[in-house]
């Protein structure tokens, strides 16, 4: 059985639930919403990753005897309220942006309807997944832009968190990347698990020839060798004759130091005078969007990224917050409520998000409606012409067909796609689109602020 996800939450979750339920004002019907205020510091645009994993966890966020005996041995909450706990199953309904959709500054990518306690005390878990997958796929997807369309592989396993390392490889694999090293990945969520052998490998054996002899003897020769454990030039010449004694032609070689541009090119016209034309060049090495966009013109036909990829490259945060945007009052009547704090101002009210684009299919704006309900609010989008952006999730508890992995991948590089052309470069700049509110009560028609 899948082990309960209920206390990977922060204690003020629960502490909140504990003063709802004595105030009375736990069953209040309320909405939250998962945005962003900016996008990380020069970033163009966003990525939604994690949905998946926050469905799969919202099923297993239940109360067992476990987590209850430590709420109520420590005192976290009140005995009633540990009784509420022992009841808990989510029973409300989530809307969200489908993962793989980009995002700007705003755009409501996750809505969370339901009763206050019910709702507050996803808050933890939802951010803790959204923040870490978005960054993550964030620089995915600015690291298989700057690839142009040369494979991208996840190899950030030894740099992370071991649990952190599996989610990383999933969200690299929303942003583009097509494989990864990490197994556990791989099982999991189908992601093409990909790798050979390290420079231990080649260490262990007394020569290099006797190292690359092993490795094709039981990998083939369509394998890829890391030939800069010594001297480049040998070992590429040492791989070519390994593979052509086993009775084929090499499948790659990985270069993993130096001036990998000027070794790309070199080994390449090495790999093409000795007639291995059909073998290709593989780099790692602590690679990022600028290295990986820096390597555009040699003769790379792959890239292995790490550190910077699960790191964020730079961003470790998609810097999300979750917020309360309406609840009912005493009286049972919705009412919008927003933080009007300096610097941290919020907008109230539920919110439905579709994207305009011109008449060549370009992006050119988010909009965002206020409205009373998701369908009212996606009608209005659809009589704008705007292409509706969330997708439900969770309808009365009940979790809905969403995207696997790899569906995810592919909605990411069709909405990347339609941005416009400034969406895809890598300096620092405003974001590729503009987010304008929709009050469809009142009329009003403002661009958002900050």
């Amino acid at each position: 059985m899948h082990k309960s996800t209920a206390l990977l939450t922060d204690m003020y979750e629960l502490t909140m639930v504990d003063s709802t339920l004595a105030s009375g004002t736990a069953d209040r019907q309320s909405v939250f919403e998962v945005f962003s205020r900016r996008l990380p510091s020069g970033r163009r645009y966003g990525v939604v990753a994690g949905t998946g994993r926050i469905l799969d966890e919202i099923a297993s966020f239940t109360f067992s005897d476990e987590e209850l005996t430590y709420l109520k041995d420590t005192k976290i909450v009140s005995p009633e309220t540990v009784d509420w706990l022992a009841n808990y199953k989510f029973s409300g309904d989530i809307y969200g942006y489908a993962e793989g959709e980009c995002f700007f500054p705003q755009s409501p990518i996750l809505t969370v309807t339901g009763t206050f306690a019910e709702a507050v005390i996803l808050e933890t878990l939802v951010l803790s997944i959204l923040n870490h997958d978005a960054a993550v796929a964030a620089a995915a997807s600015r690291m298989t832009i700057a690839a142009h369309g040369r494979p991208c592989l996840e190899m950030g396993a030894r740099r992370t968190h071991e649990r952190a390392a599996v989610s990383a490889a999933r969200a690299a694999a929303v942003g583009g990347f097509a494989g990864t090293s990490v197994l556990e990945a791989g099982r999991t969520y189908g992601i093409p698990a990909i790798g050979t052998a390290a420079h231990s490998f080649t260490l262990v054996h007394d020569t290099e020839e006797q190292a690359f002899a092993a490795q094709v003897a039981t990998m083939g020769p369509d394998t890829t060798l890391l030939v800069d454990t010594y001297d480049v030039e040998r070992g590429v010449a040492r791989a070519v004759q390994a593979a052509r004694e086993a009775g084929g032609e090499l499948g790659a070689v990985r270069l993993d130091s130096g001036d990998l541009v000027a070794q790309a090119f070199t080994v390449r016209k090495q790999l093409d005078d000795l007639g291995a034309t059909s073998t290709k060049i593989t780099v790692t090495s602590d690679l990022d969007e600028y290295a990986i966009a820096a390597l555009g013109a040699a003769p790379v036909d792959s890239y292995g990224v790490g550190t910077k990829l699960v790191t964020g490259s730079g961003f470790p945060t998609a810097e999300l917050v979750y917020k309360l945007v309406a609840r009912e009052d005493a009286n049972g009547n919705m009412k919008e409520v927003a933080k009007k704090s300096a610097s941290k101002k919020s907008y109230g009210g539920l919110k439905v998000a579709g994207r305009l684009a011109d008449e060549d299919g370009v992006a050119r704006e988010e909009v965002i409606v206020s409205a009373e309900s998701w369908e009212q609010g996606r009608a209005e989008l659809e009589e704008m012409g705007a292409r509706p952006l969330q997708v439900p999730l969770v309808l009365g508890g009940s979790i809905q067909p969403h995207h696997s992995v790899a569906e995810a991948s592919e909605h990411h590089i069709s909405s990347r796609n339609q941005l416009p052309y400034q969406a895809w470069r890598l300096s620092a700049g405003e974001p590729a689109l503009p987010s304008r509110m929709l009050d469809i009560f009142e009329g009003d028609n403002n661009p958002y602020e900050g």
